[in-house]
């Protein structure tokens, strides 16, 4: 548990580290949260994979969304135990319930996009990938694909945010090719300016001192 707080910075006890890491894990899953209900979600835009997974199984089989996000989730939890261990799966589901808590708190409040799609696309794109790359650099994630593409990052060492967008553009053409194109193409630049921002701020160059290692 120690070396999953690393991240932080300054002397402190473990009590305040802990408590530290997890007000920043809150805020970034918030930030993410915030990014789908009031930019991505009034637009219908899929903020990934696992969104992707659900639209299919609907639309073929008429599976709930909630059920098969909800299983998909915990297969991925699941997964992260094995392959990242118990501190990041632990944590994940802690920001997997932050960023639901932010979307249930704003959705009942939006009924109407707030702007265009292409203004909202660029801003919920580059808000997600903030919240996202913050749980990534921190030992986190946000849950569904985040989970695969860490553990392939992990196996494979390459950039997560790079392999998040493979997996997910994948997926989302599977989604586009069986429902609706046109959806999945804003999903498609939703995913590529997000993931950009993940690969920034994993590689450090936009510096934030408080995720310095």
């Amino acid at each position: 548990m120690a070396g999953s707080i690393g991240y932080l910075l300054g002397d402190g006890s473990f009590m305040q580290q802990l408590l530290f890491k997890a007000l920043i894990l809150a805020l970034a899953s918030a930030i993410q949260g915030t990014a789908m209900a009031l930019f991505l979600f009034p637009h219908y835009i899929p903020s990934g994979g696992a969104a992707g997974i659900g639209i299919l199984l609907n639309y073929i089989w008429d599976v709930p969304y909630a059920t098969s996000i909800w299983l998909l989730n915990a297969g991925m939890i699941a997964a992260a135990v094995k392959w990242l261990g118990k501190s990041n799966a632990l944590w994940t589901m802690y920001c997997v319930g932050a960023a639901a808590l932010t979307i249930n708190a704003l959705s009942p409040h939006i009924h109407h996009p707030i702007g265009n799609v292409w203004m909202d696309l660029v801003i919920g794109g580059l808000l997600f990938g903030f919240g996202v790359g913050i749980l990534f650099k921190m030992g986190a994630s946000s849950g569904g694909m985040d989970i695969l593409a860490l553990i392939i990052s992990s196996l494979a060492k390459w950039p997560p945010g790079n392999v998040l967008f493979w997996v997910n553009s994948s997926i989302l053409l599977a989604a586009g090719i069986v429902v609706d194109w046109k959806v999945v193409v804003y999903a498609l630049i939703c995913q590529w300016l997000g993931t950009r921002i993940i690969d920034i701020i994993g590689k450090g160059v936009m510096p934030i001192p408080l995720l310095k290692k």
